[in-house]
């Protein structure tokens, strides 16, 4: 039994002329997209999925370790779809997964999101992120959720400059589009990165607020020699009792916006001692924990790791990455 929103939401999308659902006897053909998407990600090696070899597709599985395993996909739980550009001509140019049944609170979780590298700066992957979300808001979902993992930076710099919400650091990078998230901005001046979100307890005056919801700051970084500070604006404090969700992920958010840009993540030994209590989601020390983590189990993998933080800034103390061992917190 499937959720009905989530079947809606389906009907949606399969009306749309930028998507095509996967039918009978081409799931092999989409195991292979993936395998593509995942061999550009995790080794920086761009194929044509549709002119992959039997021996071309072992040795890519082979060199990707256990993430490269074949599995079956169940059409019970997620949906798959082939995406083509409206008007033909081009045919497929990628692939959109999206689950059926709604996760956390109301929203889908959407996978395989791909565009093949001849058809990308075209808005492709932007016009799907739009139309998954509008159909869950047309449903009455939140939104949607997705997963990308650290090592990735062209996909991490690209969800985040899509303006996306970083929900979870658990198992891999969360992200989100929800309803009753904000949009934000981040803006890097006089050596500080602010976290702003639009806010309608606030006047909307001034060149970013769009002529209707002003931006309001929450939280204010800096580089103090190594050390992150963090500032709490006074409306972030506000907040304390009237909306959990934003304030979370706006430390989260703001966290991973610094470690794309090399900056540090911790502020002093006593946070870096309780990093192990964030490495879910929430302090930037949190996200400085999952790191080692996750670059170590890249590295085991044998993907390519290009880290912002090779000479170890992330930790000016004691510990570097990976050098604690928290198996529950090492990506499945």
């Amino acid at each position: 039994m499937k959720d009905d929103q989530a079947l809606r939401v389906h009907d949606r999308l399969a009306a749309s002329p930028w998507l095509r659902s996967v039918t009978f006897g081409e799931g092999r053909r989409f195991g292979l997209w993936d395998l593509a998407s995942l061999a550009e990600g995790a080794l920086g090696t761009c194929v044509d999925p549709d002119s992959l070899t039997v021996s071309g597709e072992k040795r890519l599985r082979v060199r990707l370790g256990s993430s490269g395993r074949e599995y079956r996909y169940d059409e019970d739980f997620g949906r798959r779809y082939w995406i083509r550009t409206p008007g033909g001509g081009c045919g497929t140019v990628g692939t959109v997964a999206v689950d059926t049944w709604p996760i956390g609170a109301g929203a889908l979780r959407l996978s395989s999101l791909y565009v093949h590298p001849v058809a990308r700066r075209r808005g492709i992957a932007s016009a799907v992120l739009d139309m998954v979300y509008d159909a869950c808001r047309a449903e009455g979902l939140h939104g949607f959720r997705l997963d990308t993992h650290w090592t990735w930076h062209r996909t991490v710099r690209y969800y985040l400059g899509r303006g996306l919400w970083v929900t979870s650091w658990k198992h891999a990078l969360g992200f989100a589009r929800l309803a009753y998230l904000p949009r934000y901005e981040v803006m890097e001046t006089d050596g500080e990165l602010t976290f702003l979100i639009a806010d309608s307890e606030e006047p909307g005056e001034g060149p970013t607020s769009g002529g209707s919801t002003a931006m309001v700051p929450l939280l204010v970084a800096r580089n103090a020699g190594g050390r992150l500070r963090l500032r709490e604006t006074e409306r972030y404090r506000r907040m304390r009792d009237e909306r959990d969700a934003v304030r979370l992920y706006a430390r989260s958010t703001l966290a991973l916006h610094l470690a794309v840009r090399g900056w540090p993540l911790v502020r002093g030994e006593e946070e870096w001692s309780e990093a192990a209590w964030s490495c879910d989601i929430g302090e930037p020390e949190g996200l400085a924990y999952k790191i080692g983590i996750f670059e170590r189990v890249a590295r085991e993998e044998g993907w390519c790791v290009e880290s912002p933080y090779a000479d170890g800034r992330v930790v000016p103390f004691g510990e570097r990455f990976g050098e604690r061992e928290n198996s529950d917190a090492v990506p499945g």
